[in-house]
């Protein structure tokens, strides 16, 4: 066998004998590092467990504290449940004793009221008798009064009650008397202090220029050349300006007629031009009035917008502000229309500040009041109801359409504007000199205001006097008496108001007397 292996007896107990200490070695090892690991693992163990000792001891203690605070916070919520139940125990106390005394009360007003029930079923049985007696005595009495009078009871009735509403009538009568009297002097008082105010501080100058439709003429020349051959020159003239044109004796003048005032005032500059330039004839004469036409379209807005400038209110749109300074053009018994606008505007503003409204609404609704008078026949109606109209459908607010639909109380006034506008309107066209009338209209008011006294029951004659600013009237004193003289007075003052137009106010003046005449011989 060693024979095989190559190796003699020697060597083979060399090498068995290593090794054994080979394995020995190894053994060693094995044994050293087995105790060191589990004296490692003792180590570890004994720190696990030192910790874990800390961690239940650390987690010991917090539970401890939280369950120390829980047990103070049940405490805390058992003694506070513990007040409120005595508070509650003692409200209800309290409200028992509250009701207690309330239900004492009610006994005792149970009490009373049945003994007032008691007592008031007794005295209702001597109402009845006393009822009964004095039915009794009544009846005895109508009839000893039907007796003695002579008549029934329902005649005495009648007679009574007609007594007794003389009476009162004529007592309510000088009662109202004094009411008005009172109530216009107040009145009165304040609104001349208020318009005074109104004048004092707006003092406008009033123009009697007006648009007149006479031209004069340098020579009487002239006229043949503004009628031109065959009369082509006057036909194209008045063809071209919608104006007739009226050639008569009268020396050196031509006269222009046109119910248009705007269309008149083109005729004029156009005829003014053609005179100081001298070519007339039908080409020349559509150039000018054409030139004309623009011109006075310009003077238009800028009328327009100069209003509204001394106004102090802001710009209307175009529409407005041309159709506003149409107003230039226009009279009303010979006061410019345009102007008359402006002063009720600055009067409307002044008025406005007195009484505490809105002065630029104020303005606008004095400015625009007669902006109808410029809207030609097309539209039917009022002057105020059609500027209310063109106004409202042009985007002015509803204050300012309001006031000037009412200002002539066509419409019920909304605001104070309407009745600011019409006072103004009247301050303007009063003030002396502002407007004029023809003589046939003047007389015709002055009939018509004595027709109009005279169709009144008991009066015997009328007379207009101061130009018309005042009635006087007789009353007959036998159909009269003191109390229908005032009444009398108060009607025919209602009817002017309703039946008659005219400017500013009539004065009514009933003139009741008795005279007795006796001769001595």
């Amino acid at each position: 066998m060693l024979h095989l292996i190559g190796l003699t007896q020697n060597e083979l107990t060399a090498a068995t004998l290593g090794f054994f200490t080979a394995c020995a070695v190894v053994l060693l090892v094995f044994l050293f590092f087995r105790s060191s690991f589990l004296e490692h693992r003792r180590s570890i163990l004994r720190e696990a467990e030192n910790q874990s000792r800390v961690e239940c001891d650390k987690i010991l203690d917090e539970a401890r504290n939280k369950a120390s605070n829980l047990l103070q916070s049940a405490q805390d919520s058992a003694r506070d449940l513990e007040r409120k139940a005595l508070e509650i125990e003692r409200q209800v106390a309290l409200r028992s004793a509250e009701l207690e005394a309330q239900t004492l009360v009610h006994k005792r007003e149970v009490a009373a009221f049945q003994n007032a029930l008691l007592d008031f079923e007794e005295k209702q049985k001597l109402l009845l008798s006393h009822q009964n007696s004095v039915a009794e005595r009544h009846k005895e009495y109508s009839q000893k009064l039907e007796s003695l009078s002579g008549l029934s009871m329902d005649q005495l009735r009648l007679k009574i009650l007609d007594e007794a509403k003389a009476d009162c009538e004529s007592e309510a009568l000088a009662m109202e008397q004094r009411i008005v009297e009172n109530a216009k002097a107040n009145a009165e008082n304040q609104a001349r202090k208020i318009i005074a105010v109104a004048i004092h501080r707006y003092s406008g100058e009033y123009t009697f220029e007006s648009t007149t439709s006479t031209l004069s003429l340098p020579n009487e020349e002239i006229k043949g050349r503004i009628i031109g051959r065959e009369g082509r020159n006057i036909r194209a003239f008045e063809m071209a300006t919608g104006i007739t044109v009226l050639i008569d004796d009268t020396p050196n003048a031509v006269v222009l007629s046109g119910f248009d005032p705007v269309r008149r005032e083109i005729a004029k500059v156009a005829m003014q031009k053609l005179i100081s330039d001298g070519r007339i004839h039908p080409t020349r004469i559509e150039e000018v009035v054409e030139k004309s036409r623009e011109e006075i379209e310009e003077v238009i807005t800028r009328s327009g917008y100069e209003a509204q400038t001394k106004v102090q209110i802001p710009f209307f749109n175009q529409e407005i502000t041309h159709l506003l300074g149409k107003l230039k053009f226009r009279l009303s018994y010979s006061q410019n229309i345009l102007d008359h606008s402006i002063e009720v505007a600055q009067i409307c503003g002044i008025l406005a500040s007195e009484l505490g409204c809105d002065v630029r609404l104020a303005k606008q609704c004095g400015l625009l009041h007669d902006i109808g008078k410029a809207i030609n026949h097309e539209k039917e109606g009022g002057h105020a109801i059609v500027g209310a109209d063109f106004l409202k459908h042009h985007g002015v607010c509803a204050e300012v359409v309001n006031g000037v639909a009412s200002h002539h109380f066509e419409v019920e006034p909304i605001g104070p504007y309407g009745v600011i506008v019409s006072a103004a309107d009247a301050i303007s066209a009063s003030r002396p000199g502002a407007r004029s009338e023809t003589l046939s209209t003047y007389l015709n008011r002055i009939e018509a205001l004595e027709k109009l006294a005279d169709s009144h029951p008991g009066i015997k004659k009328s007379f207009a006097v101061h130009a018309g600013r005042e009635i006087r009237v007789l009353a007959n004193a036998e159909e009269i008496d003191d109390d229908g003289a005032r009444k009398l007075a108060r009607n025919l003052a209602r009817s002017i108001e309703d039946q008659i137009q005219y400017p500013g106010q009539i004065r009514v003046t009933v003139i009741r007397e008795t005279r007795c005449v006796e001769f001595a011989k």
